[in-house]
């Protein structure tokens, strides 16, 4: 089922988010297995955050790099 539900995730993902979906599937899939047995919802939720997550964290480095450039165009 866990492994149905991150095929699901991975094939909806692309392969720019399928590092968070794959680790957030993965950690939902076993909170909700040990949650009540809703491995399968624990999973796409997981992949959904974990999206959610790596695409923030992107962003991220996307500005700091940008930042380190300009700082780097400025003094030399």
């Amino acid at each position: 089922m866990l492994l149905a539900a991150t095929a699901l995730g991975l094939a909806a993902a692309g392969t720019a988010n399928a590092a968070g979906c794959l680790k957030g599937a993965v950690v939902g899939g076993v909170a909700g297995h040990y949650a009540g047995h809703h491995a399968v919802v624990g999973a796409v939720g997981g992949c959904i955050v974990g999206r959610h997550v790596a695409k923030k964290q992107a962003e991220e480095r996307a500005a700091q790099h940008q930042a380190d450039r300009a700082h780097q165009l400025a003094t030399g």
